[in-house]
């Protein structure tokens, strides 16, 4: 796989790197700053910052560059701090991106100009998440590549541990009879650093912790089916939508006679490469998100992360 193999997969699949309670909305591709620095992907995430996205292939590829992978990323996120609103978001990154992407967006979209299907786009996402206030009063990013070196992980470890929000995620490609899997890991953020600097003192190798952190391991529907505080049969609704559909037994949904996980179909309606699956979710007898319900039991049951 080429690094714009990788890039055009997340691009497509960005909730490859969300967190369960996180979603973003690709607004970007190859951004290009004044100094000519080019990003490769950026994003909106739910609070309303816009998040930088750096793919490299591999390690080979990390080092050979003759500027580091987390510094580069740290420009290109310096430029992004510049955008102090929907519209210069819309005018220099969001539309050209439609643009390019011209089909995707304005097959259901054609008597609106770019800029219109960028702007309801976002004040969409932003509404939906409550963030309208809170446009780019940080940023974050997120470095991808199929395995990093010991340099790139002991600066990004000490970046986290000074409050910069940034992530490394790996994205191992298999080969399996002929057919292509991915297996993601994220690397850090982390709850001990200590293990990912390099020590000054020795030959520059450190060693990895023995667990990586991965998703967020909250109950799944198919958890909260077990604890019968939802039931094959009800009614699923898309928050803030008409859109419903029938839970199953085994936590899929079917709408209109296809059966689709969650996901999956809260990404057609919302229009969105990413969704908070159980917060936009809603329990139609309830009028509960499956989000609300999960803490409640958990809490009641003295269940926690």
């Amino acid at each position: 796989m080429t690094e714009s193999d990788m890039e055009e997969i997340l691009r497509k699949n960005i909730d490859m790197v969300c967190d369960e309670d996180e979603a973003m909305l690709i607004v970007g591709q190859q951004v290009r700053n004044a100094e000519r620095g080019r990003s490769d992907l950026a994003a909106i995430d739910s609070d309303g910052n816009i998040v930088l996205i750096e793919i490299k292939r591999d390690i080979k590829d990390i080092t050979s560059r003759r500027e580091s992978f987390e510094f580069q990323a740290i420009r290109y996120a310096a430029s992004y701090a510049t955008i102090k609103n929907i519209d210069e978001l819309v005018k220099k990154i969001f539309a050209p991106y439609i643009e390019k992407h011209h089909d995707e967006f304005q097959k259901n979209n054609r008597h609106l100009t770019s800029e219109e299907i960028a702007r309801r786009k976002i004040e969409d996402f932003l509404h939906s998440h409550h963030a309208e206030g809170k446009f780019n009063q940080q940023q974050s990013i997120i470095l991808v590549a199929s395995d990093f070196d010991e340099q790139t992980l002991s600066a990004v470890a000490w970046l986290n541990k000074n409050s910069i929000d940034i992530s490394c995620y790996k994205i191992i490609p298999y080969t399996i009879n002929d057919e292509v899997f991915l297996k993601i890991e994220k690397v850090l953020p982390t709850e001990n650093y200590d293990d990912f600097y390099v020590d000054l003192l020795d030959s520059g190798q450190t060693t990895r912790p023995t667990r990586n952190v991965t998703r967020r391991e909250y109950p799944r529907i198919k958890d909260m089916l077990s604890w019968d505080v939802v039931k094959a049969g009800d009614i699923i609704q898309a928050k803030n939508r008409d859109d419903e559909g029938t839970l199953l037994k085994n936590g899929n949904i079917l709408v209109d006679g296809d059966e689709m996980s969650l996901a999956s179909w809260l990404k057609g309606v919302l229009g969105w490469q990413s969704v908070k699956t159980y917060v936009f979710s809603i329990h139609k007898e309830t009028g509960k998100s499956l989000d609300e319900i999960r803490e409640e039991y958990m809490e009641k049951e003295g269940l926690h992360i």
